[in-house]
Protein backbone atom coordinates (compact mmCIF):
# COMPACT_ATOMS: atom_id res chain seq x y z
CA UNK A 1 0.00 0.00 0.00
CA UNK A 2 1.36 3.17 -1.36
CA UNK A 3 1.90 6.14 1.29
CA UNK A 4 1.02 4.08 4.38
CA UNK A 5 -0.69 6.57 6.87
CA UNK A 6 -0.51 5.67 10.06
CA UNK A 7 -2.43 5.66 12.91
CA UNK A 8 -0.20 8.30 14.87
CA UNK A 9 0.13 10.15 11.99
CA UNK A 10 -3.84 9.94 11.32
CA UNK A 11 -3.86 11.59 14.80
CA UNK A 12 -1.53 14.31 14.96
CA UNK A 13 -3.42 15.21 11.31
CA UNK A 14 -6.37 15.58 13.21
CA UNK A 15 -5.14 17.41 16.17
CA UNK A 16 -3.66 20.06 14.06
CA UNK A 17 -7.12 20.86 12.71
CA UNK A 18 -7.96 22.44 16.29
CA UNK A 19 -5.32 24.77 17.51
CA UNK A 20 -4.46 25.51 20.55
CA UNK A 21 -4.75 21.68 21.54
CA UNK A 22 -2.97 20.27 23.89
CA UNK A 23 -1.43 17.20 22.25
CA UNK A 24 -2.31 14.94 25.55
CA UNK A 25 -5.30 12.99 23.96
CA UNK A 26 -3.28 12.07 20.84
CA UNK A 27 -0.54 10.85 23.39
CA UNK A 28 -3.84 8.98 25.54
CA UNK A 29 -4.68 7.16 22.35
CA UNK A 30 -0.88 6.20 21.74
CA UNK A 31 -1.11 5.07 25.24
CA UNK A 32 -4.40 2.71 24.73
CA UNK A 33 -2.59 2.05 21.00
CA UNK A 34 0.85 0.46 23.03
CA UNK A 35 -1.79 -1.47 25.58
CA UNK A 36 -3.79 -3.52 22.51
CA UNK A 37 -0.72 -3.95 20.55
CA UNK A 38 0.56 -6.02 23.90
CA UNK A 39 -3.15 -7.78 24.30
CA UNK A 40 -2.71 -8.70 20.71
CA UNK A 41 0.63 -10.23 20.91
CA UNK A 42 -0.83 -12.03 24.16
CA UNK A 43 -3.64 -13.58 22.44
CA UNK A 44 -1.96 -14.48 19.03
CA UNK A 45 0.54 -16.51 20.99
CA UNK A 46 -2.38 -18.48 22.85
CA UNK A 47 -1.39 -21.74 24.45
CA UNK A 48 2.52 -21.41 23.44
CA UNK A 49 2.68 -18.88 26.31
CA UNK A 50 -0.03 -20.55 28.39
CA UNK A 51 -2.71 -18.08 28.58
CA UNK A 52 -5.93 -19.73 27.35
CA UNK A 53 -8.04 -21.84 29.83
CA UNK A 54 -10.14 -20.41 32.87
CA UNK A 55 -8.60 -18.51 36.46
CA UNK A 56 -10.74 -19.96 38.39
CA UNK A 57 -11.96 -16.93 39.65
CA UNK A 58 -15.15 -14.68 38.87
CA UNK A 59 -15.22 -10.82 37.97
CA UNK A 60 -17.70 -8.33 39.21
CA UNK A 61 -20.17 -9.72 37.32
CA UNK A 62 -19.84 -12.98 38.73
CA UNK A 63 -18.61 -14.59 35.55
CA UNK A 64 -16.47 -17.04 35.43
CA UNK A 65 -13.00 -15.40 34.32
CA UNK A 66 -10.59 -16.71 31.56
CA UNK A 67 -6.61 -15.93 31.86
CA UNK A 68 -6.76 -13.67 29.13
CA UNK A 69 -9.27 -11.66 31.09
CA UNK A 70 -6.58 -11.16 34.57
CA UNK A 71 -3.66 -10.54 31.91
CA UNK A 72 -5.49 -7.87 29.59
CA UNK A 73 -6.79 -6.11 32.18
CA UNK A 74 -3.53 -5.83 34.00
CA UNK A 75 -2.17 -4.83 30.61
CA UNK A 76 -4.38 -2.24 30.39
CA UNK A 77 -4.05 -0.58 33.51
CA UNK A 78 -0.56 -0.90 33.33
CA UNK A 79 -0.11 1.21 30.15
CA UNK A 80 -2.46 4.19 31.31
CA UNK A 81 -1.97 4.84 34.98
CA UNK A 82 1.59 6.21 35.25
CA UNK A 83 1.24 8.49 31.71
CA UNK A 84 -0.60 11.66 33.50
CA UNK A 85 -3.15 12.02 31.21
CA UNK A 86 -5.93 10.41 33.22
CA UNK A 87 -8.11 11.24 36.26
CA UNK A 88 -9.19 7.81 36.60
CA UNK A 89 -10.20 4.25 35.33
CA UNK A 90 -13.11 1.78 35.01
CA UNK A 91 -12.92 -1.79 33.67
CA UNK A 92 -15.09 -4.65 33.70
CA UNK A 93 -13.23 -6.97 35.70
CA UNK A 94 -13.01 -4.26 38.53
CA UNK A 95 -15.91 -3.23 40.93
CA UNK A 96 -14.74 -0.38 41.92
CA UNK A 97 -13.00 2.94 39.53
CA UNK A 98 -9.07 2.14 39.55
CA UNK A 99 -7.53 5.07 40.95
CA UNK A 100 -4.53 7.13 39.49
CA UNK A 101 -1.57 5.62 42.00
CA UNK A 102 -0.53 8.94 44.34
CA UNK A 103 3.11 8.95 42.86
CA UNK A 104 2.01 9.47 38.96
CA UNK A 105 0.71 13.05 37.79
CA UNK A 106 -3.53 12.90 37.36
CA UNK A 107 -4.60 13.74 33.68
CA UNK A 108 -7.85 15.75 32.33
CA UNK A 109 -9.58 12.28 30.93
CA UNK A 110 -11.53 9.11 32.17
CA UNK A 111 -11.30 5.79 30.15
CA UNK A 112 -13.78 2.80 30.39
CA UNK A 113 -12.89 -0.35 29.10
CA UNK A 114 -13.78 -3.84 28.17
CA UNK A 115 -10.33 -4.99 28.12
CA UNK A 116 -11.09 -8.74 26.41
CA UNK A 117 -14.74 -8.70 25.03
CA UNK A 118 -15.93 -12.54 23.78
CA UNK A 119 -13.01 -14.32 26.22
CA UNK A 120 -15.60 -17.30 26.27
CA UNK A 121 -14.53 -17.88 22.54
CA UNK A 122 -10.61 -17.25 23.30
CA UNK A 123 -10.29 -21.20 23.75
CA UNK A 124 -11.82 -21.98 20.54
CA UNK A 125 -9.34 -19.17 18.52
CA UNK A 126 -12.91 -16.93 17.25
CA UNK A 127 -12.42 -13.29 17.30
CA UNK A 128 -12.15 -11.51 20.95
CA UNK A 129 -11.64 -7.67 21.25
CA UNK A 130 -10.75 -4.53 23.36
CA UNK A 131 -13.24 -1.97 23.65
CA UNK A 132 -12.57 1.74 24.98
CA UNK A 133 -14.68 4.92 26.10
CA UNK A 134 -13.16 7.99 26.31
CA UNK A 135 -14.75 10.46 28.81
CA UNK A 136 -13.26 14.27 30.11
CA UNK A 137 -12.86 14.44 33.73
CA UNK A 138 -13.99 17.84 35.95
CA UNK A 139 -10.85 19.88 36.30
CA UNK A 140 -9.20 19.11 39.79
CA UNK A 141 -11.44 16.49 40.73
CA UNK A 142 -9.99 12.63 42.17
CA UNK A 143 -13.02 10.91 40.40
CA UNK A 144 -15.81 9.23 42.33
CA UNK A 145 -18.15 6.05 40.73
CA UNK A 146 -20.64 9.22 39.93
CA UNK A 147 -18.20 11.26 38.01
CA UNK A 148 -17.84 7.96 35.31
CA UNK A 149 -21.66 8.03 35.14
CA UNK A 150 -22.46 10.14 32.19
CA UNK A 151 -24.74 9.48 29.34
CA UNK A 152 -22.92 8.31 26.22
CA UNK A 153 -23.15 11.18 24.23
CA UNK A 154 -20.84 13.25 26.42
CA UNK A 155 -18.04 10.52 25.08
CA UNK A 156 -15.19 12.58 23.42
CA UNK A 157 -14.06 9.04 21.96
CA UNK A 158 -14.74 5.39 21.39
CA UNK A 159 -13.04 2.63 19.77
CA UNK A 160 -12.45 -1.13 19.53
CA UNK A 161 -9.94 -3.64 18.43
CA UNK A 162 -10.69 -6.92 16.63
CA UNK A 163 -8.04 -9.80 17.85
CA UNK A 164 -8.59 -12.09 14.83
CA UNK A 165 -6.80 -12.98 11.32
CA UNK A 166 -5.40 -9.72 11.42
CA UNK A 167 -5.63 -7.39 14.20
CA UNK A 168 -8.13 -3.99 13.73
CA UNK A 169 -8.70 -0.72 15.70
CA UNK A 170 -11.79 1.44 14.83
CA UNK A 171 -11.86 4.30 16.31
CA UNK A 172 -13.94 7.53 16.34
CA UNK A 173 -13.41 11.25 17.62
CA UNK A 174 -17.37 12.25 16.62
CA UNK A 175 -15.96 12.85 13.16
CA UNK A 176 -17.07 9.92 11.48
CA UNK A 177 -14.93 6.01 11.47
CA UNK A 178 -12.02 4.82 10.35
CA UNK A 179 -10.47 1.58 10.40
CA UNK A 180 -6.57 0.90 11.23
CA UNK A 181 -4.58 -2.64 10.50
CA UNK A 182 -1.91 -3.80 12.69
CA UNK A 183 1.14 -4.18 10.61
CA UNK A 184 3.04 -6.64 12.40
CA UNK A 185 6.70 -6.15 10.41
CA UNK A 186 6.64 -2.67 11.78
CA UNK A 187 4.66 -2.36 14.72
CA UNK A 188 2.03 0.39 13.13
CA UNK A 189 -1.75 0.30 13.18
CA UNK A 190 -2.25 1.13 9.52
CA UNK A 191 -5.55 3.19 8.30
CA UNK A 192 -6.96 0.89 6.11
CA UNK A 193 -11.22 1.56 6.06
CA UNK A 194 -11.46 5.18 5.72
CA UNK A 195 -14.84 6.92 6.79
CA UNK A 196 -16.85 3.62 7.30
CA UNK A 197 -20.42 3.69 6.94
CA UNK A 198 -23.19 1.66 7.25
CA UNK A 199 -26.10 1.08 5.17
CA UNK A 200 -29.59 1.61 5.64
CA UNK A 201 -30.97 -1.27 4.66
CA UNK A 202 -29.90 -5.12 5.58
CA UNK A 203 -31.01 -8.72 4.40
CA UNK A 204 -29.09 -10.30 7.63
CA UNK A 205 -29.97 -10.51 11.82
CA UNK A 206 -27.79 -11.79 14.36
CA UNK A 207 -29.29 -12.69 17.90
CA UNK A 208 -28.73 -16.15 20.08
CA UNK A 209 -32.18 -17.54 18.66
CA UNK A 210 -31.79 -19.95 21.99
CA UNK A 211 -33.49 -17.37 23.98
CA UNK A 212 -36.15 -16.74 21.70
CA UNK A 213 -38.75 -17.94 24.48
CA UNK A 214 -37.33 -15.27 26.81
CA UNK A 215 -38.33 -12.13 24.30
CA UNK A 216 -40.30 -9.10 24.70
CA UNK A 217 -43.06 -9.76 21.80
CA UNK A 218 -41.51 -6.68 19.73
CA UNK A 219 -38.66 -8.98 19.14
CA UNK A 220 -40.39 -11.74 18.74
CA UNK A 221 -41.91 -9.88 15.90
CA UNK A 222 -39.05 -8.87 14.11
CA UNK A 223 -37.38 -11.85 14.11
CA UNK A 224 -40.50 -13.85 13.27
CA UNK A 225 -41.28 -11.73 10.12
CA UNK A 226 -37.49 -11.96 9.25
CA UNK A 227 -37.40 -16.04 9.75
CA UNK A 228 -40.77 -16.31 7.43
CA UNK A 229 -38.70 -14.27 4.51
CA UNK A 230 -40.62 -13.97 1.29
CA UNK A 231 -43.41 -15.46 2.52
CA UNK A 232 -43.98 -13.15 5.64
CA UNK A 233 -45.18 -9.57 5.34
CA UNK A 234 -41.67 -8.42 4.39
CA UNK A 235 -41.57 -10.13 1.53
CA UNK A 236 -37.90 -10.80 1.18
CA UNK A 237 -35.21 -13.29 2.61
CA UNK A 238 -33.18 -12.93 6.04
CA UNK A 239 -29.49 -14.55 6.51
CA UNK A 240 -29.08 -15.21 10.33
CA UNK A 241 -25.85 -14.76 11.61
CA UNK A 242 -23.95 -15.30 15.28
CA UNK A 243 -20.70 -14.76 16.54
CA UNK A 244 -21.64 -14.40 20.45
CA UNK A 245 -18.80 -11.61 20.16
CA UNK A 246 -19.92 -7.89 20.33
CA UNK A 247 -16.47 -6.80 18.76
CA UNK A 248 -16.76 -9.23 15.50
CA UNK A 249 -20.51 -8.59 15.08
CA UNK A 250 -20.10 -4.77 14.98
CA UNK A 251 -17.58 -5.06 12.88
CA UNK A 252 -19.19 -7.52 10.37
CA UNK A 253 -21.64 -4.64 10.02
CA UNK A 254 -19.30 -2.00 9.46
CA UNK A 255 -18.26 -3.31 6.54
CA UNK A 256 -21.03 -4.78 5.26
CA UNK A 257 -24.41 -3.51 6.98
CA UNK A 258 -27.32 -5.89 9.13
CA UNK A 259 -28.93 -5.69 12.80
CA UNK A 260 -27.50 -7.19 15.82
CA UNK A 261 -29.41 -7.61 19.17
CA UNK A 262 -29.24 -8.65 22.48
CA UNK A 263 -32.95 -7.42 24.07
CA UNK A 264 -34.24 -7.52 27.09
CA UNK A 265 -35.26 -11.02 28.26
CA UNK A 266 -36.92 -12.58 30.99
CA UNK A 267 -34.57 -15.78 31.47
CA UNK A 268 -32.87 -14.55 34.96
CA UNK A 269 -34.53 -11.89 36.57
CA UNK A 270 -31.39 -10.64 38.03
CA UNK A 271 -29.57 -10.20 34.93
CA UNK A 272 -32.28 -9.21 32.35
CA UNK A 273 -29.90 -7.94 29.64
CA UNK A 274 -26.46 -9.10 28.80
CA UNK A 275 -24.54 -6.27 27.81
CA UNK A 276 -22.87 -3.40 30.05
CA UNK A 277 -24.11 0.46 29.08
CA UNK A 278 -20.54 1.61 30.14
CA UNK A 279 -17.74 0.35 28.52
CA UNK A 280 -19.94 -1.85 25.90
CA UNK A 281 -23.40 -0.24 24.81
CA UNK A 282 -21.70 3.14 25.21
CA UNK A 283 -18.68 3.05 22.82
CA UNK A 284 -19.89 0.29 19.81
CA UNK A 285 -23.29 2.93 20.22
CA UNK A 286 -20.78 6.03 19.30
CA UNK A 287 -19.46 4.15 16.42
CA UNK A 288 -22.05 3.07 15.01
CA UNK A 289 -23.95 6.69 15.03
CA UNK A 290 -20.71 7.98 13.34
CA UNK A 291 -20.93 5.55 10.97
CA UNK A 292 -24.59 5.94 10.09
CA UNK A 293 -25.92 3.61 11.79
CA UNK A 294 -28.69 3.68 15.20
CA UNK A 295 -27.99 1.76 18.32
CA UNK A 296 -30.82 1.40 21.11
CA UNK A 297 -32.91 -0.06 23.99
CA UNK A 298 -35.86 -0.46 21.81
CA UNK A 299 -37.23 2.26 24.29
CA UNK A 300 -34.50 4.65 24.14
CA UNK A 301 -31.39 6.05 22.17
CA UNK A 302 -28.55 4.15 23.54
CA UNK A 303 -26.68 7.52 23.77
CA UNK A 304 -29.17 9.08 25.97
CA UNK A 305 -29.05 7.02 28.27
CA UNK A 306 -28.58 8.05 32.54
CA UNK A 307 -26.33 5.53 34.16
CA UNK A 308 -27.17 4.24 37.45
CA UNK A 309 -24.29 2.36 37.77
CA UNK A 310 -20.51 1.56 36.58
CA UNK A 311 -21.67 -2.06 35.03
CA UNK A 312 -24.98 -1.62 34.57
CA UNK A 313 -26.72 -3.62 32.06
CA UNK A 314 -28.57 -2.33 28.93
CA UNK A 315 -30.81 -4.22 25.85
CA UNK A 316 -28.56 -3.53 22.88
CA UNK A 317 -30.37 -2.94 19.32
CA UNK A 318 -27.71 -1.70 17.00
CA UNK A 319 -26.76 -1.39 12.92
CA UNK A 320 -28.63 -0.56 9.59
CA UNK A 321 -30.88 2.37 10.52
CA UNK A 322 -34.20 1.50 8.84
CA UNK A 323 -34.07 -1.84 10.93
CA UNK A 324 -33.32 -0.64 13.98
CA UNK A 325 -36.47 2.17 13.58
CA UNK A 326 -38.23 -0.66 12.54
CA UNK A 327 -37.97 -2.55 16.15
CA UNK A 328 -38.31 0.93 17.98
CA UNK A 329 -41.51 1.44 15.45
CA UNK A 330 -43.04 -2.29 16.80
CA UNK A 331 -41.94 -1.43 20.68
CA UNK A 332 -44.14 1.57 20.54
CA UNK A 333 -46.85 0.10 18.95
CA UNK A 334 -46.87 -2.92 21.63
Amino acid sequence: MANKVTMTQFLIEQQREYPGTSGTFTLLLNDIVTACKQISHKVNRGNLIGVLGSAESENVQGEVQKKLDIITNEIMVGALDWTGHLAGMVSEEVDEPIKIPAQYPKGKYLVLFDPLDGSSNIDINLTVGTIFSILRCREGVDPEPEDFLRKGAEQVCAGFVLYGPSTMMVLTTGHGVNGFTLDQDIGEFILTHRNMTIPEDTSEFAINMSNQRFWEEPVRRYIDECVQGKDGPREKNFNMRWIASLVAEVYRILTRGGIFMYPYDTRDPKKPCKLRLMYEANPVAFIVEQAGGACTTGRERMLDVKPQGLHQRVPVILGSKNEVDRIVQYHLES
